[in-house]
């Protein structure tokens, strides 16, 4: 590897000896059999408690006409012109009730949207407009968003993008359905986020000890996340109750463990962050390697700390701007109602979402040095072994 080429994070690093390999081997390949023992028995099997209606049916459309919604010192009256639409399904045109209000949907002739079929009590058919179809349009934006990465990072671009589905996919075919099927959300999230993690590492930056390096520092990060936020959640008495949301799963799934949920949530939430903390950090030690391979593993790590320094400076804010504005309605209500900050910010909800950023963050924060840690011991350790075996004697040719 000379100067002047780029490098991805595991191609950095020297090559391993045989004796590491077979160290990280030992250490990898029983945590992913954990892994597989965990999808086994935490698979959801059956049948999902989650029942559709079956008075109410979704349909999609297109307005072909549209009364003004009535203004809001006007109630609407009914069978009125105000706040109806002609919406054509496929090959028929029916009249649907367009709901009037702040957060109703404003539609305009020409719009897709989405409505609810319902049978009223003298048999008929009855239509409502519910919300825009935003279906279209949301694949547009998410294949201008695949072009954007391929284009830019091309055949790894590819592989990231292999490592988001595989992502979504453990999340929609094992999180969610051994969630709502009565399983341990904790431990669901914990073997769903290894299985992601495992996958999502190995295909976007390869196989190799130095992506096992961050994946081991990720991994102990994640066990820290789950145990910091158990015990968080135990000292302030969170239930993960209080929301709207909750009370709607708290009815929809009986016996759900919210509190667990909560759990769950935290842990997938850091996920990303870690494995980009991890990366860098892993990337990091692999230059500092090539541009001096006579480094020792402790001024490796001192060196690539200190980047790893101003690198949680900057994502601890991000992390935490992104849960406050995740909760920016809620904190808005609460403070519009005239209540104290102190009691704001102990609610059953805020508090709950001061534990998802703070615990996060502990996590991301943790795995700098762990993963800085593995990742200059290996290369410290490629090196020697590498010097060593340049400096052994060889035998002169008989004469």
């Amino acid at each position: 590897m000379g100067a002047g080429h780029s490098h991805e994070p595991g191609e950095s690093l020297p090559p391993a000896p045989a004796d590491l390999r077979r160290i990280v081997t030992a250490i990898i390949v029983p945590l992913v059999v954990a892994t597989l023992i965990g999808l086994v028995v935490l698979w959801p099997r059956g049948q999902s408690p989650q029942q559709a209606s079956d008075t109410m049916q979704r349909l999609h459309g297109e307005i072909v006409s549209a009364a003004p919604a009535c203004p809001r010192e006007v109630p609407a009256q009914p069978g009125g012109d105000c706040g109806t639409a002609q919406v054509r399904i496929g090959d028929e045109v029916v009249d649907a009730v367009v709901p009037t209000g702040p957060s109703a949907p404003v539609v305009g002739i020409g719009d897709d949207v989405v409505l609810i079929g319902s049978v009223d009590a003298e048999g008929g058919q009855r239509y409502a407009v519910v919300d825009h179809d935003r279906w279209g349009w949301l694949l547009a934006l998410v294949a201008l968003f695949v072009a954007a990465v391929i284009a830019f990072a091309r055949w790894r671009g590819v592989a990231s993008l292999v490592g988001l589905i595989v992502s979504f996919g453990v999340l929609l075919a094992f999180i969610l359905p051994a969630i709502v099927r009565g399983e341990p959300p904790l431990a669901v999230a914990i073997v769903g986020s290894a299985a992601i993690m495992f996958a999502v590492i190995y295909l976007t930056h390869g196989v190799s000890v130095g992506t096992s390096m961050a994946l081991l520092g990720t991994l102990a990060a994640l066990v820290l996340t789950g145990l910091l936020g158990l015990l968080t959640t135990n000292l302030l008495h969170l239930t993960g109750s209080g929301s709207d949301e909750a009370a709607i799963l708290a009815n929809v799934l009986a016996g759900v463990d919210l509190r667990g949920l909560l759990l769950a949530g935290i842990i997938i939430g850091t996920l990303g962050v870690l494995d980009d903390v991890a990366i860098t950090q892993l990337a990091i030690v692999g230059e500092l390697s090539l541009a001096d391979p006579t480094l020792s593993a402790r001024q490796l790590y001192r060196s690539a700390i200190k980047v790893g320094r101003s690198h949680v400076a900057s994502v601890v804010n991000t992390i935490i701007l992104a849960y406050a504005g995740a909760s920016l309605p809620l904190m808005l209500l609460l403070v519009t109602a005239g209540t104290r900050t102190r009691d704001v910010l102990s609610t059953q909800v805020m508090a709950a979402e001061i534990v998802r950023g703070v615990v996060g963050t502990i996590g991301l924060i943790a795995a700098v040095p762990i993963t800085t840690a593995l990742a200059a011991w290996a290369v410290a350790r490629s090196h020697r072994q590498a010097a060593h075996s340049h400096a052994q004697p060889v035998e002169p040719d008989a004469a």
